[in-house]
């Protein structure tokens, strides 16, 4: 079916799994899991790529982003990820899974060892619960992982985010579990921690260890005082600066150490301070990770005749899967519309290679069969585009397919006349938002018009019920009171939508 990035009847700005529930907008689910190492309940806030919106592909399986203090940043993060990924056609990050771990015991969680008080950074109860980030590593390396694998479509890529204290459960983390995640974004980490015997500690193990194929971005705050400056703050002693100096003093250690392989950048922003600096840094930290993921089209991809794009895009997920360590294949509803543009400048062989490539890439996917036979048709391949349209049908039966097949076929398809579908013309409210579309007939066809989108035409599948030209997924059902016309039902991807007859 010819991929049309649009959504209509209703229009639904959709972000991802941002699906619209009782008058809310969802981006996630609470689930939980009883941890014995930490013997109490633990909520995580899971989002994943539409799974509420009715568009999951059950076969497409993520990688996870584990995010601490996940009640802090939740939204900001999957916001994000969620824009790179998907609005617009962009590619920038991979679809990702987002875990969201909120605290329950904050600074017994993510410190690394108990200390003593250490004045003047924290008050008097703050020593008592320190040092539990052993056990809350274990956590969540024995049960939170293993519990979002079984229930998630997940893949084996995974990434760690922290921020202040959290920062510093990702420095444990990457210093003591070296291979437990793929990738790590430390912000503004608290690297003073245990007056700096946790910084010399981690020094020691970051030039001794090896870090082939992990990869860090590290975030550092301007949390100095006013009239402090960057080369005053090297040499000053006084625990005001002692945050930043810690940060600053790892950073040149990492970067004087490159024998350890790990692949690191770092950024200090000079206009953030330490509650502002998560956001930027979390979206610089997501471009430097996957700075190999994006696939660049060029004005000559378009414009080759030829199918040196297939062999750019192999060569290019290719490079994707080495990095993630599994198998990537070009996004199906990207190479179909690379397809369809390609066969409408009667691009044939170009056409045929992209949607050829789908069908290797997704041998269990009907829209793959159908559009390849959609080629043949316009190849005038009668027989060929038969098997195809039987192939797409074996997977998916699909009222649209069997129309083109049937025509093909020479059989009879179900129409109406202009008349039959005049009962169907109106104007109509969609209930809980506010949005019209308007049904007309012209040229004996069912156009429906949404404001803003275009004009749609509606096939007839059956009596009061259709389908939306080269929309796979959509259909269009009128509820009628004999002929009278009542409303109608949208059923779409991202969900099914009542409408009445405007009054």
């Amino acid at each position: 079916m010819k991929y049309i990035s649009m959504i209509i009847l209703p229009l639904i700005i959709s972000l991802g799994s941002h699906a619209q529930k009782d008058n809310k907008i969802v981006i996630g689910k609470v689930d939980s899991v009883y941890s014995t190492i930490l013997k109490e309940q633990r909520k995580v806030w899971v989002y994943v790529p539409n799974m509420d919106n009715g568009g999951q592909d059950t076969s497409k399986h993520y990688p996870v982003v584990y995010l601490l203090d996940g009640d802090g940043h939740f939204e900001s993060v999957v916001g994000m990820i969620q824009q790179l990924s998907q609005v617009n056609g962009n590619t920038i990050v991979p679809e990702m899974i987002v875990v969201g771990i909120p605290n329950t015991n904050r600074t017994r969680d993510l410190t690394p060892t108990h200390i003593a008080n250490d004045p003047p950074m924290m008050d008097s109860n703050f020593s008592k619960t320190t040092g539990g980030g052993k056990n809350f590593t274990a956590f969540i390396e024995k049960e939170l992982m293993p519990h979002i694998d079984s229930i998630y479509p997940t893949q084996k890529f995974k990434m760690l985010i922290g921020h202040s204290f959290g920062g510093l459960t990702v420095m444990n983390i990457i210093t003591n579990h070296t291979k437990l995640f793929n990738a790590y974004i430390a912000i503004d980490p608290s690297m003073w921690y245990d007056k700096e015997q946790f910084l010399k500690a981690t020094e020691k193990k970051l030039a001794t260890q090896k870090y082939n194929g992990i990869c860090m971005y590290l975030g550092i705050a301007n949390t100095m005082s006013e009239g402090m400056t960057l080369n005053k703050m090297k040499k000053d002693t006084t625990a005001d600066t002692r945050h930043i100096r810690a940060i600053f003093a790892m950073d040149k250690f990492i970067k004087a150490n490159p024998q350890n392989g790990l692949k690191f950048a770092s950024k200090y922003y000079a206009d953030d301070d330490h509650g502002s600096v998560p956001l930027t840094s979390e979206y610089d930290g997501l471009r430097f990770i996957f700075s190999w993921y994006r696939f660049k089209f060029t004005r000559a991809d378009f414009m080759d005749l030829g199918t040196a794009i297939v062999q750019k895009m192999k060569q290019h997920y290719q490079t994707v899967s080495k990095e993630f360590g599994y198998t990537v294949s070009a996004p199906e509803t990207q190479i179909n519309g690379l397809g369809y543009n390609a066969l409408s400048q009667k691009q044939y062989a170009k056409a045929a290679a992209l949607f050829q490539m789908n069908i290797a890439n997704y041998p269990n996917s009907g829209n793959a069969y159908d559009s390849y036979a959609d080629l043949l048709v316009a190849k005038k391949d009668t027989m060929n585009a038969v098997v195809n349209y039987k192939k797409a049908l074996a997977i998916n039966d699909n009222p649209e397919t069997k129309q083109k097949l049937a025509k093909l076929q020479g059989k009879a398809i179900f129409t109406l006349t202009t008349k039959e579908l005049e009962k169907y013309v109106g104007e109509f409210e969609f209930e809980d938002m506010s949005l019209t579309a308007t049904t007309t007939v012209k040229e004996n066809a069912l156009w429906a018009s949404v404001p803003g989108q275009g004009d749609f035409e509606l096939v007839p599948m059956s009596p009061e019920t259709f389908s939306v030209k080269d929309m796979e997924g959509y259909k269009v059902h009128f509820e009628m009171d004999g002929n009278k016309l009542l409303g109608l039902t949208s059923t779409q991807p991202n969900g099914t939508y009542k409408a009445h007859v405007k009054k």
